[in-house]
């Protein structure tokens, strides 16, 4: 956290030495999967939320203006290949969001989240990095692939952490809310339980807070997403899409091809700080090389429009006397 700098040359290189090598990225996951019995399953003390006092984002001499971005993905079974996807993909976002300067000093916290109702490691949290340290919170995460069968996981949980648990200087210097996407495929238990508090978090919390009071406290806080990822178990559910967009509405952003997570997060990000619209966004990924355009611009489109944020005019974006961004 602080000094450090993002580098895809670095990520990369580690990758193809990982894989030369014949180690897998995930190596405390594998260790913990196959050495351990699942009695004694438990989060890498990097990510363990026992006793935090605070996930901290903060300026520095090399990042003056920091802003707090964090990305927590369910590892339950119904999502089934999705978190490993995710785990090889998201290190990009630090990349594109840097490289066309939607944001210039980002620092990204990783999480996963599953059921404290019955999983052994339902919690895990790791810090704000501005840098390649973000890639061993990634590798450290348990894919623990449990879950109780009845459609609900503990997001809520995760909710109490990052609305009680963060401290940003986004926020507390310059009163600009941080980001927060959740990556999942189903719905958030209606309260946050006390005990679970006291028993994952440490907290001495007495009384149970229902979802919409966590939800409006974390949205103080954060600018707040539920991604829906295809290729998890209720991506087609009616049930699980009606929960989140009654709560969230056009932040809630339904993902056809999980192989698009960075890109989609990046663009979002760079409509909410008017640094693009969409069809900027879009375009920009194109000139990056991506192949995620379209895939992106699908699941984008509903939040666009809502916002204002989409080119109308028949000019290309980018072409001399092209379109600005109509607001609502």
């Amino acid at each position: 956290m602080g000094s450090s700098h993002w580098s895809t040359d670095a990520y990369r290189a580690r990758r193809a030495y990982n894989a030369s090598a014949g180690r897998s990225d995930f190596g405390y996951t594998d260790d913990v999967l196959s050495g351990v019995p699942r009695s004694s399953w438990k989060a890498h003390p990097t990510l363990d939320p026992r006793g935090v006092a605070f996930r901290e984002s903060r300026d520095s001499d090399a990042h003056p203006e920091s802003l707090a971005v964090s990305v927590l993905f369910d590892v339950t079974g119904s999502m089934g290949r999705v978190p490993r996807t995710l785990q090889r993909k998201l290190p990009d976002l630090f990349g594109l969001l840097l490289r066309k300067g939607y944001v210039e000093h980002p620092q990204i916290l990783f999480g996963a989240v599953g059921d404290a109702t019955c999983d052994r490691v339902p919690l895990q949290v790791g810090q704000f990095e501005s840098g390649n340290e973000l890639e061993d919170d990634l590798g450290n995460i348990v894919l623990e692939g449990g879950g109780g069968g009845q459609n609900t996981e503990s997001y809520e949980l995760a909710m109490y952490f990052m609305a009680r648990h963060t401290s940003m200087d986004c926020l507390e210097k310059r009163g600009r809310r941080g980001y927060l996407f959740l990556i999942g495929d189903e719905r958030a238990y209606g309260a946050v339980k006390a005990r679970e508090v006291r028993s994952v978090i440490g907290d001495d919390l007495t009384e149970d807070i229902p979802f919409p009071v966590i939800l409006a406290e974390l949205r103080s806080r954060f600018e707040v997403y539920f991604v829906m990822p295809s290729g998890s178990a209720h991506y087609l559910s009616d049930e699980i899409r009606g929960f989140w967009d009654t709560h969230l509405g056009q932040n809630v952003i339904h993902l056809e091809d999980l192989d698009a997570v960075s890109e989609t997060i990046a663009v979002t990000i760079g409509m909410a700080e008017e640094a693009v619209d969409l069809d900027r966004g879009l375009a920009d990924l194109a000139d990056a090389g991506s192949e995620a355009g379209d895939v992106v611009g699908r699941a984008l489109r509903p939040l666009a429009e809502a916002r204002g944020s989409v080119v109308r005019s028949g000019r290309l974006p980018g072409t001399p006397g092209g379109a600005g961004v109509e607001r609502l």
